[in-house]
């Protein structure tokens, strides 16, 4: 690949979390057309990528996830930057679109304008946080609905050897293009069996 071609577009789908509010996989759970939340996101984030894998654990070898091609992650206790940086080691040419399991209301519209609003010349593009989310985010990036180029690879690695592991405040440090939400729902997440319960009733 030449130096000034466009990196290509991966997508990465992080299911690696315990789902210890929610009290069972979120990945696991159904909320429309009868498909798993992992199916679904899967199936949307890879008619945006050239190609989609699952991030997990190394313990996660259930049926659900091994499904799908995986990138596992190689550091514990990290968090989503784990997958992140998992998927960044086995394809560095690639830039990622990350994506979290637990939004039910992400939508195509949603990545397509991330993806057409792309700066390849950043570290990173990604959201604002809206209101929907926790207050005290309002404005920040959100990290795990964002495109994570590979100039971002080494700040990362340089990130994570300072003892950090939060990947909003990496994009907050890092040279990000931040962008508005078109839906402002989009990126609310379910965490727990209440908020399950009400996104099934939205």
């Amino acid at each position: 690949m030449s130096g000034t071609a466009t990196p290509p577009v991966y997508g990465l789908v992080l299911a690696g979390g315990k789902s210890t509010r929610m009290q069972r996989d979120k990945a696991t759970l159904s909320y429309r057309d009868g498909k798993t939340q992992l199916e679904w996101a899967m199936g949307l984030v890879g008619s945006h990528a050239e190609r989609v894998f699952v991030s997990v654990r190394p313990d996660q070898n259930d049926p659900a996830r091994a499904r799908y091609e995986q990138i596992v992650d190689t550091q514990e206790g990290l968090g989503p930057i784990a997958g992140i940086l998992a998927a960044q080691a086995r394809h560095p040419e690639a830039a990622w679109l990350v994506v979290a399991c637990d939004l039910p209301f992400i939508d195509a519209s949603t990545l397509e304008y991330l993806l057409a609003e792309r700066d390849p010349a950043r570290q990173a593009t990604a959201f604002r946080s809206g209101h929907f989310g926790n207050p005290k985010h309002n404005g920040l990036p959100e990290p795990l609905c964002a495109i994570y180029e590979p100039a971002s690879r080494e700040a990362i690695l340089a990130h994570i050897a300072s003892g950090k592991d939060c990947p909003r405040k990496f994009l907050i440090n890092a040279d990000t293009k931040l962008l508005d939400q078109p839906n402002p729902r989009a990126l609310d997440n379910v965490n727990t069996p209440e908020e399950y319960g009400s996104a099934m009733a939205s």
